[in-house]
């Protein structure tokens, strides 16, 4: 199992980090991403995105405001990433000073190449702190 791991502070209070990063069925359409679709709501909901000429199946696990915390994983095989058994835990920290940790940790199988896999999968990461930052100007 290859884990892959990316920690990081945002500038903002936690709430707002946490608004911004736990809506799961906001993905926008842009970059890789040619679609998103949308079923049911809270955990157990499934999105799924069209990418690179397939589709990306993920269902929400978890999903506990108080804790700020969510999990999902991707639940088709047929997945144009590379990466099977895929599942990933975001959890946010309010650090007290105006600063929120983002920890966002995903574990998986690797189709082919782990360090080409964990590459993918880091930037998927990195990418969704990024666009949490811009959303709450930090």
């Amino acid at each position: 199992m290859t884990v892959v791991k990316v920690v990081e502070d945002i500038k903002g209070p936690a709430d707002k980090v946490w608004a911004a990063i736990s809506d799961f069925g906001n993905v926008r359409v842009g970059g890789p991403v040619t679609s998103v679709d949308i079923e049911g709501k809270g955990v157990g909901m499934v999105r799924t995105i069209g990418m690179g000429g397939g589709r990306v199946i993920e269902r929400l696990d978890r999903h506990d405001s108080s804790a700020r915390v969510f999990s999902y994983s991707i639940v088709n095989d047929d997945c144009p990433l590379p990466v099977s058994g895929y599942s990933s835990t975001v959890t946010v920290t309010d650090k007290g000073d105006g600063t929120t940790t983002v920890d966002w940790t995903g574990t998986f199988e690797p189709k082919g190449s782990e360090a080409e896999a964990s590459t993918i999968v880091e930037g998927i990461y990195r990418g969704g702190i990024a666009r949490a930052r811009k959303a709450v100007g930090g």
